[in-house]
C-alpha cells in the first residue's frame, strides 16, 4: 500500500539550541511521503539560518512576527494537505521509526483517528532519554472526568507523540483555539474525543525536552487554568483529589505489535 502522506509542523522562536535536533528528527527519518512546515516567529538567535540550511527538504517555512504559538501551528496546518497531521515543538523530537509506525498503522487500521503512545519520552537538555513511562491507555469517560489533568503523576495525553487524520481534524473545527495560550492541545483533545476513541500505540513515538524555559513550566498556573478551563468547557468536570481515589472501571483502545503476523493490530483493554 501507499504510504499515506504525514503532514508536520514546527513552531518555533528563539530555539536555536534545539531546533536541528528537532529538524533532523522529522527530516531523517526518510519516510517516503513527507511534508514539512517550519513556522518561526521572528527569531533572532540563529534560528533562521539553520532553517535555510535545511530549506531543500521542507514544504514550506517563514520566520515573521505572528499571532503566537498555537496561531502559527494553525498557519501552519493551513498549508499542509496530508491525511495524517501532527506538530512538533522546537525544543522537542520523535525517534527513529516514528513516521514509519503511524503510517502503518493509519493504513492498516482504519478504526484509528488518533494516535499517541503508551510510553511518551522526556529528554533532558542533552537530548538523553531520562524518563520513560507507562501509560496503560486513554479512554473518552476518563478524559471528562478530569482523569488526564496534568499534575499528581496523572496521565497526560503528550502532544509530542500524538498524530490524528484530516477528516478528523476537520470534524473538530479544523484548528486550535488561541484562546487557551497554554493549554490549546488539551482543548483540541477535548474536541477530538466528542468524534472517537483515542488510541495508543505500545512503543515510544516522541517526547518532551526537560529545560526549564518552557511556557507550560515557567507560566504553570495559566496552564493548569487553561486546561481546567477547557475541561469544563467542553462538559468534563475537575475531580477533587478524594474523587480521584474512588474505583472505577474503563476501556481503552491500544495498538500492539504482533510479532507472528508483523503487522499492528487494535485491541480494547480494561484500565
Amino acid at each position: 500500500m501507499i504510504a499515506p502522506r504525514i503532514s508536520i509542523v514546527t513552531p518555533s522562536l528563539n530555539q536555536a539550541p534545539y531546533l536541528q535536533t528537532a529538524l533532523s528528527s522529522v527530516l531523517d527519518q526518510q519516510y517516503p511521503s513527507l511534508e514539512y512546515v517550519v513556522m518561526d516567529g521572528g527569531s533572532k538567535d540563529g534560528s533562521v539560518e539553520i532553517i535555510q540550511r535545511n530549506e531543500g527538504r521542507l514544504a514550506f517555512w517563514t520566520s515573521a512576527s505572528d499571532g503566537g504559538h498555537y496561531a502559527a501551528v494553525n498557519a501552519g496546518f493551513a498549508r499542509t494537505t496530508g491525511e495524517i497531521m501532527g506538530w512538533l515543538n522546537a525544543d522537542d523530537q520523535y525517534l527513529p521509526w516514528t513516521f514509519s509506525v503511524v503510517g502503518e498503522i493509519f493504513t492498516h487500521l482504519p478504526e484509528v483517528q488518533w494516535l499517541t503512545t503508551r510510553w511518551p519520552l522526556r529528554w533532558d537538555r542533552r537530548g538523553r532519554a531520562v524518563r520513560c513511562a507507562n501509560r496503560v491507555g486513554y479512554s473518552r469517560g476518563d478524559f471528562f472526568r478530569g482523569e488526564y489533568l496534568p499534575g499528581d503523576g496523572r496521565s497526560v495525553i503528550q502532544q509530542e507523540s500524538t498524530f490524528w487524520r484530516r477528516s478528523l481534524w476537520e470534524k473538530a473545527g479544523g484548528k486550535l483555539e488561541t484562546s487557551f495560550p497554554l493549554g490549546g492541545d488539551f482543548e483540541l483533545w477535548a474536541r477530538f474525543f466528542q468524534h472517537a476513541e483515542l488510541y495508543s500505540a505500545d512503543t515510544p513515538l516522541g517526547g518532551f525536552r526537560m529545560h526549564g524555559d518552557q511556557r507550560s513550566a515557567l507560566e504553570r498556573e495559566q496552564y493548569d487554568a487553561d486546561v481546567r478551563r477547557a475541561l469544563r468547557l467542553h462538559g468534563g468536570k475537575v475531580p477533587s483529589r478524594w474523587r480521584r481515589l474512588l474505583p472505577r472501571k474503563s476501556t481503552a483502545k491500544i495498538v500492539r505489535f504482533n510479532k507472528n503476523t508483523e503487522q499492528w493490530v487494535a485491541e480494547s483493554i480494561s484500565v
